[in-house]
């Protein structure tokens, strides 16, 4: 997959591309099926598939102080979408000036003149220009005018653990995380949520306790909230050796604070690996996928009665991952 930094580059790209536009923020089933009927499209045509996308995300551009928390870090969107045949990947470098473009002229200007694409395909709940002025309608008379088809495709829905059905979001994606949801993540994504970052010493307490733990730097992402969890850990010496780790291991996470050991503990990730085998871990990644919430935390009077927990906590998460 090409990645182009800059509009300017998107000259390189053969006229008549099939184009998608969008933050595509956690790659969940509704980009999906935007990218599978796209990429559809493109073979069709011999065509080759772009996809523009945002860093940052606007919002952080325009309201700081709201900008929603991050899924899919810049190097896992563009291994997400070149697993989903992207041909293209344009980065376009959020400015307010950027920004400001009224639907028209981010058409005119940006799309029309530098890449020329034959098709467009979005969901039917999207938004461009500014003040997110740009519907699917506007974008629709935009291409009969500028000589492109589009393409709309229905929002994906799921049923959630509740029973209650929802449209599939990034935006919903992150509720779930952030609520400990991580079972409706799961399955508004198509695959375990996963977190990547480095492998950091811990304070031995879990090895005291009988049970170590590879504990985590707190990654640029969501982090689901404090709780246990089963799931799998990857292990790597890059992040981009745990991206597509073909290595998993069934574990039990732990993020919160210690507080049976006080209250001045900051956040901690923490997975023990339910396997006697454990790598050697120096000066290397890890990816943590989210399978399952087991319970909350809470404080426990005395080390040994967390010790009992967490024996329980591994035999659930082993009758979990082993189905």
């Amino acid at each position: 997959m090409k990645i182009m930094q800059s509009i300017s580059e998107c000259r390189n790209i053969s006229k008549g591309s099939v184009l998608t536009i969008g933050n595509f923020d956690g790659v969940h089933l509704g980009h999906q099926e935007i990218l599978s009927f796209a990429r559809q499209k493109a073979v069709q045509r011999a065509a080759e598939l772009a996809v523009i996308t945002f860093e940052p995300h606007p919002v952080a551009i325009l309201y700081p102080e709201k900008a929603p928390g991050v899924l899919t870090p810049l190097e896992v969107k563009e291994n997400l979408l070149a697993k989903y045949g992207v041909d293209c990947m344009i980065v376009l470098r959020d400015s307010a000036e950027l920004l400001r473009l009224s639907p028209e002229d981010f058409i005119g200007n940006v799309i029309v003149e530098n890449i020329q694409p034959s098709i467009v395909v979005e969901g039917d709940d999207f938004n461009f220009g500014a003040s997110r002025s740009g519907n699917i309608e506007t974008l629709q008379k935009l291409g009969i005018e500028c000589g492109f088809k589009v393409h709309v495709i229905k929002s994906k829905t799921i049923t959630l653990s509740t029973g209650q059905v929802v449209r599939v979001s990034s935006t919903m994606i992150r509720y779930m995380l952030e609520s400990g949801h991580v079972g409706d993540a799961y399955a508004a994504l198509g695959r375990p949520y996963r977190l990547i970052e480095k492998i950091i010493p811990g304070r031995g307490i879990g090895r005291k306790l009988g049970f170590p733990t590879l504990n985590m730097k707190v990654p640029k992402q969501v982090i689901p909230a404090e709780g246990v969890y089963a799931g799998f850990v990857g292990i790597g010496d890059t992040y981009e050796d745990v991206l597509d780790c073909q290595e998993q291991i069934s574990a039990v996470y732990s993020i919160g604070q210690a507080r049976t050991y006080g209250d001045e503990f900051p956040l901690l990730i923490e997975a023990h690996l339910l396997t006697e085998n454990v790598p050697d871990v120096k000066e290397k990644y890890m990816s943590m996928d989210f399978v399952h919430h087991i319970r909350a935390q809470h404080k426990f009077k005395t080390p040994e009665e967390l010790s009992a927990q967490i024996a329980k906590d591994c035999e659930t998460a082993k009758e979990i991952l082993c189905h």
